[in-house]
């Protein structure tokens, strides 16, 4: 009874994953926005190139710290309403400080502001979809991805545009405005906890403190948590560093303006807009490895052919192909390790997997930066190439979870 009263509340609500995808989407839009304000924060202050990366290392070595705590935070207290709205409003004000600020200490204080709020959407919002959806886990997460993408491909193209009329403090001012009154919205929507989305009180007085960091040690010994989450780690850091450091080569390299800069980084969001639910359909059917694997691989020889084309029109067609290929996965990492975790703990074990990725999307960007700096920018893309291979050895080594297996072994052949 309880299952079928689930499934039906699940087709009821689906809506909830649009508007809750919605919210993903200004998590996205404000980084986005930054990645190509950089070069003209970096021109203004007189930045080095390891100065501007390590402006985005600040964000992400701090999400580092926070993620694990913050999930633990989500399923000891629930409220994941509340909690998304919370997290909107906390990347926001420290972006709409960064457009107010002429010091370099104070943008690195507001990314890390921004690395704690980021923290509470990803362990709040993923496992409240996964759990509703756990038959179709990968194609919802890949839904909710798909926000991310829109976030990031919309954000630069709008940005580039405004950046034609107002100064690029004036444009992160206006890029702030959309996501508060999306915070407001979900505050005013999903604040009161819905049936189905809450743990029981019984199960809920079950994760004490106590039992909630036993839990904890318990994820860290699950190698298929461990080994997706340390996989996830090198390919957010070939994410970070090519969004921190494309912009700055199309800009300095190839003389591209601020609009078709934004235009690129447009290109490269929307192709993995279009590959996320394919992605995750194709994950549902045939196995979440085969179509991580393939596509990290295809990432690695996207990056060379970069490398290698350097200043020539090749370049921008290699960036949509390498954002099919690079965005379309990050769901389904996602669905595998909902796979192999309790429901209870599913905002715990996103907080690893953020955490981890934190910790390479704080290493990516600075290390890219040390290296363009010695190398020049070219080399930065070799460097990446190199990290993408080093995350498929490690998925190659994940363990399947036996819901997994069953669901694989049931699968039509393609």
């Amino acid at each position: 009874m309880t299952t079928v009263t689930a499934d039906a509340m699940s087709q009821r609500s689906f809506a909830d994953v649009w508007l809750i995808t919605l919210g993903h989407v200004f998590t996205h839009w404000y980084p986005g926005t930054f990645y190509l304000l950089l070069p003209l924060i970096g021109n203004e202050l007189g930045l080095s190139y390891a100065q501007i990366g390590s402006i985005v290392t600040a964000q992400f070595a701090f999400g580092a710290i926070s993620n694990i705590p913050g999930g633990l935070l989500v399923d000891s207290i629930g409220r994941k309403g509340l909690l998304m709205a919370i997290s909107l409003f906390w990347i926001g004000i420290p972006y709409l400080l960064m457009g107010l600020s002429s010091a370099y200490w104070l943008l690195l204080a507001c990314a890390a502001l921004v690395g704690v709020g980021n923290n509470l959407w990803h362990p709040t919002a993923i496992p409240l979809l996964g759990n509703r959806y756990p038959e179709r886990r990968g194609l919802v997460m890949s839904i909710h991805s798909m926000g991310g993408n829109l976030g990031d491909a919309a954000a630069p193209l709008v940005a580039g545009a405004l950046l034609a009329f107002f100064s690029w403090r004036s444009v992160v001012v206006m890029n702030v405005v959309p996501g508060m009154v999306m915070a407001l919205v979900i505050w005013i929507l999903y604040a009161r906890p819905r049936p189905g989305d809450e743990l029981a009180p019984k199960q809920r007085a079950a994760t004490s403190a106590a039992d909630m960091l036993r839990m904890l040690r318990t994820l860290l010994r699950n190698r298929t948590v461990t080994t997706l989450s340390v996989s996830s780690a090198f390919r957010t850091m070939t994410q970070t560093a090519l969004l921190t450091f494309l912009p700055v080569y199309l800009a300095s390299q190839m003389g591209y303006s601020a609009l078709w800069i934004g235009a690129c980084m447009f290109l490269l969001q929307a192709a993995g807009f279009a590959a996320a639910p394919i992605a995750g359909h194709l994950s549902d059917r045939m196995g979440r490895r085969q179509i991580i694997m393939s596509s990290m691989l295809m990432t690695a020889v996207v990056l060379l052919f970069m490398a290698l084309a350097g200043g020539s029109t090749a370049f921008v067609f290699f960036i949509a192909l390498l954002g099919f290929f690079l965005f379309a996965i990050r769901a389904v990492l996602q669905a595998w390790l909902l796979d192999a975790t309790p429901r209870e703990m599913g905002g715990t074990s996103i907080g690893i997997l953020f955490g981890t990725q934190a910790v390479g999307a704080a290493i990516g960007p600075l290390a890219g930066g040390l290296i363009a700096d010695r190398y020049g920018l070219i080399a930065t893309f070799y460097f990446l190439a190199f990290t993408v291979v080093v995350a498929t050895f490690f998925v190659f080594f994940t363990p399947i979870p036996q819901r997994q297996l069953a669901a694989e072994a049931h699968a039509p052949a393609e």
